[in-house]
Parts: structure tokens; C-alpha cells; sequence
């Protein structure tokens, strides 16, 4: 990366980034050196240059202390492949899969080529992300062997779970490995969700995309509009005026707030402790309602766009804010004393699943699952842009990383959002919510990053001819933190699962674009 530091050259936008075209031997010494320096994948992703004589393209993003080093590798229209980089970072083995079954890129030298995101939707030697694949053929859904890692020895069976479960969640499967109820190994295959929806930005102009954007995954319709938006306005060359910022943020912590109140309670129900799902059911409601009253939408769809927000609110909402924030912060402490003071929830959240720093630092664990495994990437902290520069976010991190310290830090980050969630509304600056997004140039190109509620929300978007989208790859949390999952049930028991999982709660829907 050192050497490669010539050929960076810094990204607009709000969040620091920086591209550079690189040659095979660059893409290789980029990744090692990001390794080497204690850096982290944040995505890999490709793109078809075709129609504009340029081939495939395949990006790998690396997270840095100073921002976020993108490196581009140019490919053959005919046949093209990069040399594999999962032997530095496990986490592109992955990406590396979907990005064969999309585009049909190959990682040179890879161990793993199992499909992906392909489950009979289209054909092999089809990939829907290349231009010239015809999205309106009909396909014979056809199901095809996938060959699971066996585990072979006396004693050993196997428990298949899903893909399709019992409750509404949706879709994936887990193969465990076990000796009695012991885990030895859990082997995950997802993809069940794949929606097309990188293919379908493609019907988007950039004004238009953060509708799609928004519905990527229901529980981060916040984050991924704003990190949507971000690209966006870096490609437009356009600024959101400060009272949309400050706005966003008031969005994006009222996000956080419902997610980890709904996970609490499902935390302590999986720990037998119905009253907790009760009561944390309950305030996650009251919250619900209160963001369908101040936004006009439960989980405030369609508030963030290019070049700032759609909603706004008065004095007397923001005082209403306040008072409901105090109203449930008090009940949260009151619950968490009664947490801490559990000993059946203790026993059942004290070791189990523990993922160690040292596991989390390798494997790139990130989020608030990497913060309980003293990761400290907060981008609210690390990164702030307004509002944050100025609220002195603080920063959550535990060393345990094992449900406890999941546990721990929801509770934590809980009830900072709510102390954010005060200072933003007492802190509104006035003015105007949105700035006009003029038509980018082809070929413009923007990089959105947003601290979601469960890790760094990420958006790489192009434009086309006419102000439309080229290319929109976004990257959820969940593609660093599910395999972190396989390792962290590994010793413990098949009945610990459902805890262990529920205190990651990782999306599927996010995972499968």
C-alpha cells in the first residue's frame, strides 16, 4: 500500500477515500501490505467495462486508520481473472464466490469455488450482472448438490437446519458437525434471499437509487439510504446543507435504538427469561410509533435522498422526543440491573460463543460483535462527519466476545443513542433539508460508508449515460461477521446456538444482493 500511495488519489464525499488502477503484481502487494499493517477488507466486488472497451473490473476495499483505499484491477473482456487474495483476507473467500457467480470473474489459485449466491436461478456459464445477460428468459429452477465439508469420526453426525425454519425469519441453512451435543464444526450456506437488487439498481437513475437502497435489509433502511446517499452526492460533486445532517443522524440513532431494544429482549428470551422479551417488545413499540409520528414511517423509509432528508421536525416533537428518550432510558437501566443481577441469564451468556480478539483482528470481525471482541471501529468515532464531530461520540468496546459482552455492548451503545438521540434534537441547526443533486458525469464514481446499528453500512456507486447508474455494489456488515459465527459455536452445545446467533443477529436478506 505504501508503494501503491502515488497512485491513490483522493475520492469526494464526506467519508475520506481514496481509488487507484492497479496491475496484477500491485493488486497482490496492496492486499499484503493492508494485512501486514493491520488492516481490513471491507469489500470486494466487480464490474462489466465491456461496453466501454475497458473489460471487467474487479475492486477490493481495504479500511485504514486514514480512510478507505480502494484498488481497482482492469480484466479481460474474454476471459477474466485476478489472483485470489483470500489467503491474506479469509473473509474475500466469499465475496470472491459471489463475484464468480455474478460476473463470472475468477479468482486465480482460490481453494473454495463452491457456489454462492446461485441456487438454480439461472444457469451455469449465466452471470446476471454481466450487460449482455437477458434478465427476461425463462429458467428452470433446478437444485444442484452442495458438497458440505464432512466431518468424519466415531461418534460424529450431522444436524441440518433449513434453509427454510420453523419461525419467519428467513432463509439459510447451518450443517452441524457434532459429538453428542457438542459442536465440532457449523458450516453455513446462504444466498436463499438473492433478489437481484445489484442488478436491479441498474434500472435507477442516482436521484432515484436510495428507494432500492433503502430496502436492502428492513432493519438498516437508514444506514444504506445514507451511505446510498453519500456515494451519490460524491459522484454529483453536491453537499448536503448541515440541518440534513444533522437530521440523518437523528434518523440513523433512532435505527439503532430500535434494533438494539428489540435484541435485547430476544436475547433474554432465548435465555429463558420471557419478561425480558416483554418489556423490551414494549419499548421498542413505543419507540416505533413515536418515528411514525416524527417521520411518517415506523422505520423511517424514504427520509434520507440525495442531497438530504424529506422530513423535518418542530420544537414541540423535539421536546416530545426528549421526554419519551428520558422515559425509556430510565426503564433500560432498570432492566439492565436486572440482567446483571440474573443468574440463569448470566450462566447462559458468560463463555458461550466467545470469539477472541485475536480471532476477531485475523478474521475481520466488525460492528458491534467486533467492538465486544475489542475491535474498536466505530465510524461515528473514527470518522465523524456532522453532526458527530460534534456530539464527542463515545466509544463501546469489551475484550470478552462472548455473548456477555455482545449483551453488554447493545446495552451500552442503547443508551448512548439515546443520549445522541437528545443532544441532536436540542442541537437542530436551521436552515434548509436538501440541496438539488445535479446530473453526474459518466463514469462518476462515489464511496458510502455509515455506521449502522449493526456494523459499517458500505455503497460503491458509478454512473452512466444520463445521470443512471452503471454499477451500485452494497456491502453489509454480515459478509466480515458470518463466519465469525462458525467459529464462535464451535465447543459449545447445538441448544447455545440460538443465543450465540441471536447475539450477532446477522442479516441474510443484507448478505444476498
Amino acid at each position: 500500500m505504501k508503494r501503491l500511495a502515488a497512485k491513490l488519489r483522493e475520492l469526494p464525499g464526506e467519508m475520506p477515500a481514496a481509488l487507484a488502477t492497479v496491475d496484477r503484481t500491485q493488486w497482490i502487494e496492496g492486499a499484503r501490505t493492508a494485512r501486514e499493517d493491520g488492516h481490513r477488507m471491507a469489500a470486494l466486488w466487480g464490474a462489466d467495462h465491456r461496453a466501454k472497451g475497458r473489460g471487467f473490473t474487479v475492486h477490493a476495499a481495504y479500511a485504514m486508520k486514514t480512510g478507505l483505499a480502494v484498488l481497482a484491477l482492469p480484466l479481460s473482456g474474454d476471459d477474466p481473472s485476478y489472483p485470489d487474495v483470500s489467503g491474506l483476507f479469509p473473509v474475500a473467500r466469499r465475496m470472491q464466490r459471489a463475484t464468480f457467480d455474478l460476473l463470472g470473474i475468477v479468482a486465480e489459485g482460490a481453494g473454495d469455488t463452491r457456489p454462492w449466491l446461485r441456487h438454480g436461478a439461472w444457469r451455469e456459464g449465466e452471470f446476471p450482472l454481466r450487460h449482455d445477460f437477458d434478465a427476461g428468459a425463462f429458467r428452470q429452477n433446478a437444485q444442484e448438490r452442495y458438497p458440505f465439508v464432512r466431518v468424519e469420526g466415531d461418534g460424529v453426525h450431522e444436524i441440518p437446519v433449513g434453509p427454510i425454519h420453523a419461525g419467519i425469519i428467513e432463509p439459510g441453512h447451518f450443517r452441524f458437525s457434532v459429538v453428542g451435543e457438542k459442536v465440532l464444526r457449523l458450516e453455513e450456506r446462504l444466498g436463499y434471499t438473492h433478489k437481484g437488487i445489484e442488478k436491479r439498481f441498474e434500472d435507477f437513475t442516482l436521484a432515484e437509487g436510495y428507494k432500492l437502497a433503502g430496502r436492502i435489509s428492513g432493519d438498516s433502511t437508514v444506514a444504506y439510504a445514507w451511505a446510498y446517499c453519500q456515494a451519490a452526492e460524491a459522484a454529483c460533486g453536491v453537499a448536503p446543507p448541515a440541518r440534513a445532517r444533522w437530521l440523518r443522524a437523528l434518523l440513523l440513532e433512532s435505527e439503532r435504538i430500535a434494533n438494539h431494544l428489540g435484541d435485547l429482549g430476544a436475547l433474554g428470551n432465548d435465555a429463558g427469561f420471557g419478561l425480558a422479551l416483554a418489556q423490551f417488545m414494549r419499548l421498542k413499540e413505543d419507540w416505533l410509533r413515536l418515528s411514525d409520528a416524527l417521520y411518517g414511517h415506523r422505520f423511517a423509509r424514504d427520509c434520507v435522498v440525495p442531497g438530504g432528508v424529506t422530513i423535518d421536525i418542530d420544537g414541540a416533537q423535539a421536546e416530545d422526543l426528549v421526554r419519551r428518550v428520558n422515559l425509556i432510558a430510565g426503564e433500560v437501566r432498570a432492566l439492565r440491573e436486572i440482567f446483571d443481577e440474573h443468574s440463569g441469564m448470566q450462566d447462559r451468556f458468560i463463555t458461550t460463543g466467545r470469539v477472541t480478539p485475536e480471532l476477531a483482528r485475523s478474521l475481520g470481525l466488525t460492528g458491534l460483535a467486533g467492538r465486544a471482541s475489542g475491535q474498536p471501529a466505530d465510524l461515528r468515532v473514527d470518522f465523524p462527519v456532522e453532526p458527530y464531530d460534534a456530539l464527542a461520540v463515545r466509544r463501546v468496546v469489551h475484550e470478552g466476545g462472548d455473548v456477555a459482552a455482545r449483551v453488554k455492548v447493545r446495552f451500552e451503545e442503547l443508551l448512548e443513542s439515546l443520549r445522541l438521540a437528545v443532544a441532536i434534537a436540542n442541537g437542530l441547526p436551521p436552515g434548509e433539508r436538501i440541496a438539488a443533486l445535479p446530473t453526474p458525469q459518466p463514469g462518476a464514481f462515489g464511496i458510502g460508508r455509515v455506521e449502522g446499528w449493526r456494523g459499517e453500512s458500505f455503497v460503491a456507486l458509478e454512473a452512466g449515460e444520463a445521470g443512471r447508474i452503471a454499477r451500485c455494489h452494497a456491502h453489509d456488515p454480515s459478509w466480515q461477521n458470518w463466519p465469525l459465527v462458525e467459529h464462535a459455536i464451535m465447543g459449545n452445545i447445538v441448544p447455545d446456538f440460538p443465543l450465540i446467533n441471536k447475539s450477532f443477529n446477522l442479516s441474510y436478506s443484507g448478505h444476498d444482493l
